[in-house]
């Protein structure tokens, strides 16, 4: 009930005439009258894109998606691109849009362009539930931000205010599913951080007076045991040890009492497998299992994900991981390997500096404050690719509820007041 309550205070503070008119330039009041002669269309636009399926193996839904937004970059001046990613990647690839010039601070404003929903599934189109709120699929996550950022850019270059100014819009079609290795599906996303000075995500907002400042990485992790084969009578004897089962069982109670409370800090083991033989298909995640009562495991496997805040905080648990797999039971083996996936995004001066400008142009337009959303409740996403590189801000776009599920909506009544937010912010950051 909070949050409805809160929604309709803020609603009614932007809809009650011009309380923050005088906190605004005359440029930037034509801004703001843009942004709403333009809001019927964003919300027209945003339903088209998502009744256009772009599940990230759906690779032509996705590069349609990208299509009909390169067709709207065109119209604003914007030079776009379409860059294929490489046939065994099975990514469809990325678009980009870019203004040049030298004027201000060069941007990357991110966005995606695919989502979880595939083509079977069921959840395929944008159907109104009231006034105000879509059942969407992607609509939240993220067809929203990146309609954001489309308007955004619209209202400042229908005022000429993006003339000498370098920005480039970057929606990879992969988000949700990064296409491997990462030093080639997010290759083009960081040498576009390497020559721009700031990057703003516009992934899911968590609230209307929040935004990002930090995200936690993640990185995969595996442990194979290995125990020996015997009758089960033999257990615990010299010549039999352990087995396998109670090894990996050692490893990771260890794992919870010796390497979790670390601030920040998770690691998950998601699927566990052990017996006389397994077999684990990593493409679907999928395994099986065979093995007896009466018989010792002779191995076991599980993997599973690592949540951290800075790269130190990853190497460290990863240490302390390793040490705890290498103090083996008798007559075990056991090795754990790592692999990367997301870096984190770190709360850096200069992402804090940026939420603070993004706090006054809130207060400017009457919308209230804006303050930094806990870390450890958002997951990872494009902007920890960038942040080593640019100061950052994220979770600008739109607001809703049930991502990731068939019942994701959108709110359509946020996207006028987030687009006005965000083309006061990218104009006061280019001009300054």
């Amino acid at each position: 009930m909070k949050n409805k309550y809160h929604f309709a205070f803020m609603f009614l503070l932007i809809l009650t005439g011009n309380s923050y008119a005088q906190k605004l330039s005359k440029i930037e009041k034509k801004i703001i009258t843009s942004v709403e002669k333009n809001n019927v269309d964003a919300r027209s636009f945003l339903e088209e894109v998502v009744n256009i399926n772009s599940g990230t193996l759906n690779l032509e839904g996705v590069k349609k998606v990208g299509f009909v937004f390169k067709d709207a970059f065109d119209a604003i001046n914007f030079k776009t691109s379409w860059i294929e990613m490489p046939q065994e990647l099975n990514r469809a690839g990325h678009l980009f849009a870019e203004t040049s010039g030298t004027k201000g601070k060069k941007l990357v404003l991110i966005g995606h362009l695919d989502t979880v929903f595939e083509a079977d599934s069921p959840f395929q189109t944008f159907k109104m539930i009231n006034d105000s709120v879509a059942h969407a699929p992607g609509g939240n996550d993220m067809k929203g931000g990146n309609v954001i950022i489309l308007y955004a850019l619209k209202a400042l270059h229908e005022n000429g205010l993006l003339n000498d100014a370098q920005i480039i819009a970057a929606f990879t079609g992969d988000e949700e599913s990064a296409g491997k290795p990462l030093d080639i599906s997010r290759k083009d996303l960081i040498d576009a951080a390497k020559r721009s000075d700031i990057a703003l995500g516009f992934e899911t907002s968590t609230g209307f007076n929040y935004a990002t400042v930090a995200r936690r990485g993640s990185s995969g992790w595996e442990v194979d045991v290995q125990g020996k084969r015997a009758h089960s009578s033999g257990i615990f004897s010299e010549n039999t040890g352990a087995g396998a089962i109670f090894e990996m069982s050692r490893i990771l109670n260890s794992f919870y009492e010796d390497v979790k409370g670390e601030e920040f800090l998770t690691f998950n083991p998601g699927v566990l497998l052990g017996g006389t033989f397994v077999n684990f298909d990593a493409k679907t995640s999928k395994g099986t299992a065979f093995g007896k009562s009466n018989v010792v495991a002779q191995t076991a496997m599980v993997k599973g994900g690592l949540r951290f805040m800075s790269e130190e905080q990853k190497e460290s648990t990863r240490n302390k991981m390793r040490d705890i797999v290498a103090n083996n039971l008798p007559n075990t083996s056991a090795t754990i390997s790592f692999t990367d996936s997301y870096p984190a995004m770190e709360p850096t001066a200069g992402n804090q500096q940026l939420l603070k400008q993004l706090n006054q142009v809130s207060l400017d337009l009457g919308q209230g404050e804006v303050a930094a959303y806990d870390p450890g409740k958002r997951g990872a996403a494009d902007t920890s690719f960038v942040a080593e590189y640019v100061a950052c801000l994220d979770g600008l776009g739109t607001m809703g509820s049930g991502a990731h599920t068939p019942e994701e909506t959108v709110n359509l009544n946020t996207i006028e007041a987030l687009t006005k937010r965000t083309a006061i912010l990218i104009y006061r950051l280019i001009n300054q």
